[in-house]
């Protein structure tokens, strides 16, 4: 004799993300769909501060002080920074290898993060880009510790561990590629 579930029992959402080779779920459907939105979000965070030092869109790079139109868009933050690092930053401030590494950290991040591949490599990139900022400027101006860097890199890593690539995203689809079986550490 099989048995109906109760009522409530049936109507909850079924359990979506799995930790790397086990079988128990981890977050239910509505919590991974929360943290695809999540991920989304922050990629774009990403992607949007890539184009618009690319282009110059007058947000925060004014027009005709972009990338593309010659000008170093890290140099005024780096030449800005305040606090014990600030010698650190000083220092690299117009190197020539600073802004393209930016760049191509701010659009590998921001793809990682929107597509839902590459979560880990995107996780690690973002803490430290995160973190280097946060040092740009030490203490922060509204808490002695505290502030949306912190808050970004600690996400990061979340959306990493809850493998939030794998709803809305490519995360299952990167992860099935043999390159990533081999390498696990680029999923």
């Amino acid at each position: 004799m099989t048995t109906t579930p109760h009522r409530a029992q049936r109507h909850l959402p079924a359990p979506v993300m799995e930790p790397d080779g086990d079988r128990q779920p981890i977050v239910s459907t509505a919590a991974g769909r929360a943290f695809a939105v999540l991920r989304i979000l922050y990629g774009l965070t990403f992607l949007w501060a890539f184009l618009d030092k690319l282009f110059g869109f007058g947000y925060a790079t004014k027009s005709g002080r972009s990338w593309l139109d010659g000008a170093d868009v890290t140099a005024g933050f780096l030449k800005g920074s305040d606090g014990p690092m600030s010698g650190f930053y000083h220092s690299i401030a117009g190197a020539w290898w600073v802004t393209p590494l930016f760049m191509i950290a701010l659009a590998g991040i921001g793809l990682a993060l929107t597509l839902g591949i590459g979560m880990r490599v995107a996780a690690v990139s973002g803490v430290l880009l995160y973190l280097m900022m946060w040092s740009a400027n030490l203490p922060p101006q509204t808490n002695p510790v505290l502030d949306d860097h912190i808050l970004g890199a600690v996400t990061v890593v979340v959306l990493a561990l809850v493998a939030a690539g794998n709803i809305w995203g490519l995360g299952k689809w990167w992860s099935s590629l043999d390159f990533v079986r081999k390498y696990p550490w680029l999923r």
